[in-house]
């Protein structure tokens, strides 16, 4: 970790943090850190920042109880920026959203998309619903059962998955398998697991590490 005398503030003594989840890779939001804060959060393990608007020191989830467990802290090659992971414990926005980024602007168009996109989007949509807990979500209600409801439904899934597989059913296996990969999504977040981890042992096996 950067020793904060190695780091480059601006004039007002501040530089800008970017806080992204460490599991789903959704950017939360853009805050800045001035010297003090930023050694408040090496030393707690959790974001600190500076108000500019009200000329202090805040942590995050101080009063809401969504506080923000630091990973790790990168900085951009002229050390004047921050990227700061964490494990969020609710939503990163004012607003009650997950993210502070949560309106679209503008989308690229054409150019073909990654097949496994959807992954990544699925993935960052459980984030957001752990974080929120909107009412009436599937989602939420898995979260709320917790981890034995989830691992209940992963293992019906999977022998859904079994069954439509020795039936030859390839349309029921291609709605089963969505659903194991759904559920076995929920179940990484629940665990702090991020998939990326999963992927790295994946592509270690193919490369015959």
């Amino acid at each position: 970790m950067k020793q904060v005398n190695e780091l480059t503030f601006n004039e007002a003594g501040l530089i800008p943090a970017i806080v992204q989840d460490a599991q789903s890779k959704e950017v939360l939001t853009l805050a800045y850190m001035n010297q003090e804060s930023y050694e408040k959060t090496l030393e707690t393990g959790e974001t600190w920042f500076y108000s500019r608007s009200r000329k202090e020191l805040w942590h995050k989830g101080a009063t809401s109880g969504h506080t923000q467990q630091v990973t790790s802290i990168r900085y951009d090659c002229d050390k004047d920026a921050l990227l700061v992971l964490v494990i969020p414990s609710g939503p990163a926005c004012h607003t009650g959203s997950y993210s502070c980024f949560s309106e679209d602007g503008v989308k690229p168009q054409g150019g073909e998309q990654d097949r496994f996109a959807i992954l990544n989007e699925l993935e960052q949509v459980i984030a957001k619903r752990q974080a929120e807990m909107p009412e009436g979500a599937y989602t939420t209600y898995l979260f709320e059962k917790g981890v034995d409801k989830i691992l209940k439904k992963v293992g019906e899934e999977a022998s859904e998955v079994i069954i439509a597989a020795k039936n030859r059913d390839q349309e029921e296996l291609k709605w089963e398998t969505a659903d194991l990969l759904y559920h076995l999504l929920v179940l990484l977040r629940e665990q702090q697991l991020p998939l990326d981890d999963v992927l790295k042992v994946l592509k270690k096996r193919h490369q015959g590490e």
